[in-house]
């Protein structure tokens, strides 16, 4: 290989990895096969939360919200109306979820005319689920809407609840 053509080549690789197609591609890459769960419905797409396996899954939750980005005043409290159902795979012992909504937006009423505008995800009530690294979670939403999540991990710490004993008066 000729010196000047290194730099070429670093050049092009460099555009493999950063360019928006390639990391589109590390991004629906899944471990799981989700073809066994039903189609979407017309409307609907499939959303999949994919968590890495790990030593410590029966210590962590995993908690989402569907929702979508909107643009909203500075100061209100914003939330859509939504509900998720728990539908079990047939045949598989596996379950998904369903988020259907009208899409209506609710929010406090405060008054803050000189309040900057924000985009903020919007989002129904959050669900919490156990964590699992080794199956996806899979959530139908409506095209429109997209899901966030987090996860949360339990410390090593143990507590312990005191008796409640009536007060003598």
């Amino acid at each position: 290989m000729k010196l000047n053509a290194v730099p070429t080549l670093i050049v092009l690789m460099l555009g493999l990895f950063l360019s928006p197609n390639a990391s589109n591609a590390q991004a629906t890459y899944l471990k799981v096969n989700t073809d066994i769960f039903p189609k979407p419905k017309e409307g609907f797409k499939k959303m999949v939360i994919e968590v890495p396996l790990s030593q410590n899954d029966d210590q962590k939750k995993i908690e989402f919200s569907v929702g979508k980005m909107m643009e909203v005043d500075g100061c209100n409290h914003y939330g859509l109306n939504g509900s998720l159902a728990t539908k079990d795979l047939e045949g598989w012992g596996y379950q998904y979820f369903e988020f259907e909504t009208d899409g209506q937006v609710i929010s406090t009423q405060m008054g803050c005319p000189d309040a900057p505008k924000r985009h903020l995800f919007v989002s129904a009530q959050p669900n919490t689920v156990r964590y699992n690294g080794k199956m996806p979670i899979v959530i139908y939403v409506p095209e429109e809407y997209d899901v966030q999540y987090k996860i949360f991990t339990a410390g090593d710490d143990i507590y312990q609840a005191l008796e409640a004993k009536p007060s003598k008066q």
